[in-house]
């Protein structure tokens, strides 16, 4: 997970000598620089040049976007891995191991092989100091290039053009969506941010946009570097129909073919985008191996179900666009005689306010939590933000259905009192807020 925010240090304690375990390293890479976010490449290039002497073998194919980029890495990882690819993985933040964060052939990388590519960095980087997160990078990519693959699929952390995931070149690259969030490092409006998350495209490079309609900033790229841009809504498009059972059907429409994509627990458009790039990397994949690849792929944290009886779901959706992606993904399944329960916790720099409003319309209660890291609101704080926000569609005065717990922990335990065998609870806010849960109930 993220850590914690600007620690002001003068001088970084030495590094974790012989025999450090994961846990102390990372403590330690949350002291040596200033800042949590330092976005810029400058510093990560000169240490990658010390790492690497030419760019790495592997095919690279970097993923940016505001939402669905872990949805997209996870389903390009599968198909890859139909056509018979090596592949890596690198995505942030994690849920509850750093771990989470290097996959080597879909597997998470183990505890010696971090430890050895943490090394690596540390003695490349001399005195240039880097961030937590650029550290983990580069030390993905020794990883990566050491297990010897042949995709790497690397998930932006921030924006995408100055973040250091940035830093190598993309064979192909794909943004996801472009909505606003990370104001305070993006910009509060879609063509500053696309302008950001276009910095990823690379001339004469594929590259997929999933956004039916995204900001002129990304076309402009696009058409400046000569890029071959394949575009949802023009190139390709999304064909949902609901069956006399109620089961939804999902075809991918492209290049005068069709394939039946899975209505699962990943957006659709995300999804989408893999099977299109997909396309491109390896035309040869049948049709038949791209829908069985897709069939069972899931992402930890993405509209999960943990329980049943109530069924009981868990997604990191932190923003508005999340939010509304959510709320039309329950809205499917809820049944007339159903009942939506919604445990929310958050950090402050997040639009809760936009989140709330979204998720209204499908909503029954609210079970309000603190979320005790930093930057998280409690729920006291959450509800105040929210006091202004018809929590329901309309104003209907009903303010007993929204209740306050300290911690997520004790929210689940309220919601579950409450909840019928026959209704749904949403855990939703944060990587954090499903780290919570998913410690509690896994």
């Amino acid at each position: 997970m993220n850590p914690p925010q600007n620690k002001q240090k003068s001088r970084p304690p030495a590094a974790p000598g012989g025999g450090a375990t994961v846990d102390q390293w990372l403590s330690w890479l949350e002291l040596i620089h200033p800042t949590e976010i330092d976005l810029g490449l400058d510093r990560v290039l000169l240490v990658l040049r010390r790492l690497f002497r030419k760019k790495p073998a592997a095919r690279v194919i970097t993923v940016a976007g505001t939402n669905g980029k872990g949805s997209t890495v996870a389903s390009l990882e599968a198909l890859l891995q139909a056509a018979g690819r090596r592949t890596g993985a690198y995505t942030s933040p994690h849920l509850q191991a750093y771990n989470e964060r290097i996959r080597i052939n879909g597997q998470d990388i183990d505890d010696a092989t971090l430890i050895s590519a943490f090394e690596k960095v540390e003695a490349a980087r001399g005195s240039v100091t880097l961030t937590y997160f650029e550290f983990g990078t580069l030390a993905a990519f020794v990883a990566l290039d050491e297990a010897g693959l042949q995709d790497w699929i690397l998930e932006v952390g921030l924006g995408g053009r100055l973040d250091a995931v940035n830093v190598i070149d993309a064979d192909l690259a794909i943004i996801t969506s472009i909505d606003i969030d990370h104001v305070a490092f993006l910009g509060d409006n879609r063509e500053v941010i696309g302008f950001e998350k276009a910095g990823i495209l690379r001339p004469g490079i594929p590259a997929v946009v999933a956004d039916v309609d995204p900001p002129r900033s990304v076309l402009q790229q696009a058409v400046a570097q000569k890029v071959a841009l394949v575009r949802a809504g023009k190139d390709y498009s999304i064909e949902e129909t609901r069956e006399d059972s109620g089961e939804i059907t999902t075809t991918l429409h492209v290049e005068g073919d069709t394939l039946i994509l899975p209505t699962g627990p990943l957006p659709v458009p995300s999804v989408a985008a893999a099977v299109i790039a997909l396309r491109i990397l390896e035309p040869q994949l049948e049709k038949d191996a791209i829908e069985t690849a897709m069939a069972g792929v899931k992402a930890p944290g993405r509209f999960e179900r943990l329980e049943r009886y109530p069924d009981l779901y868990v997604d990191v959706g932190h923003n508005p666009h999340a939010a509304n992606w959510l709320c039309k993904r329950l809205q499917a399944l809820k049944g007339e005689e159903q009942k939506v329960y919604a445990v929310y916790a958050a950090l402050g720099d997040k639009d809760v306010e936009g989140v709330a409003r979204a998720m209204a319309p499908v909503v029954d209660a609210w079970y309000l939590a603190g979320l005790g890291v930093p930057r998280g609101l409690t729920a006291a704080a959450l509800r105040a933000r929210l006091e202004s926000v018809p929590l329901f569609g309309s104003v209907d005065g009903e303010n007993s259905r929204v209740t306050t717990s300290d911690s997520v922990v004790a929210a689940i335990a309220a919601v579950k009192a409450d909840a019928g065998e026959k209704d749904i609870i949403i855990v939703f806010g944060s990587f954090f807020t499903v780290a919570e849960a998913r410690t509690l109930l896994i």
